[in-house]
């Protein structure tokens, strides 16, 4: 009997990470070879049950008993034998054994194949969203220790919260890496300013940063100049009149600048050196609102594009935005479901490298159908790649799997996102708070009751 072919996203995968570089990383760490669940084998399992949106343990281990990753796996006599358990015990232990240096170069080295094929000449090929997110967590010992819940006047959270910092490249959405730390807790709590420093060193070498207002401090722009990269960030109107010397260009302009740190700013980052200063242009732009009225703009940049151009580039900042929301809804990322700190880490990194190969998918699908990679909706293309994923399974011709993985393409192409040339027909607005509901007896803050009412 013929081996199935694998399905597409195994395939993509075995092209992006070679056996070879597994086998590599393997002696690099000193991991022993034997066993099924082999460490491409467990990465990839891990992938799929955060695409696949019933993806259970039981699930994934269906994935080895069934033989639907062919060649892929170790030719052992019991996957020769087709005598694999359907138990989960082995491929979960096989989990809490990955070591997360190895999760975080599988998913280093997704993002720089994947991103060579994205980068070209010019601004827009450059340019990477730089844009923050919190992730609900299990309530566990460990978990709450290092991710202190939030609080309120009602009292400390229950749920530990960790807060991300994500970087999405403008033209394919693909992702960095992701710098994570507490949301909450004094003294162990991390901004999303400082975490951007991180995220500088793992970005490509000409690549460029786009942050909204919230990045638009002198920390951000003097991490990016040590780390060579440009930024194009929004400011507050009076950090700006302060950097031009306490008189603004006028509207549609700019100016020459040296944006030097403040004592609030040297008080809060005591490492910058006394002579700190990163030279830009301060730019100054109209530009019409949601609601049509007129919002004046004000842009810090390294960089060296024609003014018109950059201002006209900010308005796709918003792109982050839909990224997020495609890994927290798409791909349930909303909250994760392990319940130690390296699983926790492990999750969300694999979740980001599947990520990844679905929108190295969206990419192909739109270099066949002429199109730009955003035009089309990630969820669309998500929902195409793992339907096709059981028939593509079972193809052991290997011109019928290249004639089925075109059709995919094909699907994939017609997940094009409406054109909306007009704004919504109705505003932006919070919905109303549901009811208020009285307390359960047994909580602690409710006097026991019986019959006859309160107890005296």
């Amino acid at each position: 009997m013929k081996t199935p072919k694998p399905p597409i996203l195994w395939e993509l995968f075995g092209r992006v990470v070679a056996p070879q570089w597994f086998d590599q990383l393997r002696r690099q760490l000193d991991l022993p070879a034997r066993g099924i669940y082999s460490l491409s084998v467990v990465v990839w399992l891990m992938m799929w049950q955060r695409l696949e949106g019933r993806g259970t343990l039981a699930m994934a281990v269906q994935q080895v008993v069934q033989g639907v990753l062919g060649d892929a796996l170790p030719q052992e006599k019991r996957v020769r034998e087709r005598r694999v358990s359907s138990n989960t015990g082995g491929l979960s232990r096989a989990r809490k054994r990955l070591p997360l240096t190895a999760v975080e170069m599988v998913c280093d080295r997704i993002f720089t194949e994947l991103i060579a094929t994205a980068l070209s000449v010019g601004l827009l090929s450059r340019l990477f969203l730089l844009d923050g997110s919190s992730l609900r967590l299990p309530h566990t010992a460990e978990l709450v220790k290092a991710y202190p819940p939030g609080s309120n006047n009602h009292g400390e959270a229950h749920w530990p919260v960790v807060r991300i910092l994500m970087a999405h490249h403008l033209g394919s959405g693909l992702a960095v890496r992701p710098c994570c730390g507490p949301m909450y807790g004094e003294g162990v709590a991390v901004s999303e300013q400082a975490l951007a420093k991180r995220i500088f060193e793992r970005l490509p070498e000409d690549g460029v940063v786009m942050g909204d207002i919230n990045f638009g401090v002198f920390s951000v722009a003097w991490d990016g100049q040590v780390s060579h990269h440009g930024v194009l960030l929004r400011l507050q109107e009076g950090r700006a009149r302060r950097m031009a010397g306490g008189f603004l260009p006028p509207a549609n302009s700019e100016c020459r600048v040296e944006w030097r740190p403040s004592r609030d700013e040297r008080r809060a980052h005591p490492e910058l050196p006394a002579d700190a200063v990163v030279r830009g242009r301060l730019i100054v732009a109209h530009v019409q609102g949601k609601d049509g009225g007129r919002i004046r703009l004000y842009l810090f940049t390294t960089l060296e594009e024609p003014r018109e151009v950059l201002v006209e580039v900010y308005r796709r900042r918003w792109d982050i935005e839909l990224d997020i929301r495609s890994l927290k809804q798409t791909l349930r990322l909303h909250s994760l479901t392990s319940k130690s700190t390296a699983m926790v880490e492990k999750e969300l990194l694999l979740a980001i490298a599947g990520y990844n190969l679905v929108r190295s998918v969206q990419m192909a699908a739109a270099r066949q159908a002429n199109l730009e990679p955003r035009r089309l909706s990630f969820s669309r293309v998500q929902a195409v790649v793992m339907t096709a994923v059981p028939r593509l399974a079972t193809t052991t011709n290997a011109a019928q799997w290249e004639a089925e993985y075109q059709q995919v393409l094909r699907w994939a192409a017609q997940g094009k996102l409406p054109n909306r040339p007009r704004q919504r027909s109705y505003p932006r607005a919070v919905w109303g708070r549901g009811g208020t509901f009285p307390r359960h007896p047994r909580h602690p803050s409710v006097p026991a009751t019986d019959e006859k009412g309160p107890s005296s």
